[in-house]
């Protein structure tokens, strides 16, 4: 019971280690928590989350190696998601001027376009190369029978996390953990930043227009990437 429980925690750590670092996906997250207040982008986050829900069907079926074996095809993938982030990105710049609210009043959640977040970042999540080279490698690598060293996957400081937490992966504790760690960093984030908004001005039309400039340079690397693939 003990060693589920660790492995499980591990789990936990390891998928907000991964959902923390900036990105487009927390690029989504962040503008239409400020915009549309907390429920909003918790669903974005949501969104997200259900594309690596797919993502780990389709490794447990071998079908995302697919894509490894076609680059012509990952390039087109990786365009699609460059050419996204561009669009979302216009879409969070117009929002800066929206998010300045008279009074610093808090988002409205009643906001139809609460629900809009979700299918953003599901969208974006389903041809961000990012995620897709994730469970090419390490998330397959979840569901099969070896060790892991869960810190040292860590964007910009796993090297010097390495070791600290070494795991058993195969298991369901684990997987269960992760995902769990995923939807934590998910409901979290949205917290944190709404309460922030409330209590400084400035702050909301300051995310929204941070995430239009993330989504922006996302969006242009992507594309020269696919560009590159094509051209070379």
């Amino acid at each position: 019971m003990t060693s589920v429980l660790v492995t499980f925690s591990a789990g936990v750590v390891f998928g907000v280690a991964l959902a923390a670092p900036p990105g487009p996906m927390n690029a989504i997250i962040a503008e239409e928590s400020v915009v549309r207040g907390w429920l909003a982008g918790f669903k974005a986050g949501l969104g997200a989350t259900s594309a690596d829900a797919i993502f780990f069907v389709l490794a447990a079926l071998g079908v995302v190696t697919f894509v490894e074996r076609f680059p012509l095809l990952r390039a087109v993938m990786i365009g699609v998601g460059g050419a996204l982030m561009l669009y979302f990105a216009y879409g969070a710049a117009t929002d800066v001027r929206s998010s300045f609210r008279v009074g610093g009043g808090a988002a409205d959640e009643s906001d139809p376009r609460v629900g809009t977040g979700f299918r953003k970042a599901f969208v974006l999540a389903l041809t961000n190369p990012y995620q897709i080279l994730f469970w090419l490698t390490i998330g397959v690598g979840l569901l099969q029978p070896g060790q892991l060293d869960v810190l040292a996957q860590t964007p910009y400081a796993g090297e010097a996390l390495a070791g600290i937490v070494v795991i058993d992966t195969g298991s369901p504790a684990l997987v269960a953990g992760f995902f769990g760690g995923v939807t934590l960093w998910a409901a979290g984030f949205p917290a944190a930043l709404v309460g922030a908004e409330r209590r400084v001005d400035a702050f909301a039309p300051a995310v929204a227009g941070l995430s239009a400039v993330v989504l922006a340079g996302f969006g242009v690397v992507f594309l020269a990437q696919s560009a590159g693939t094509f051209l070379g």
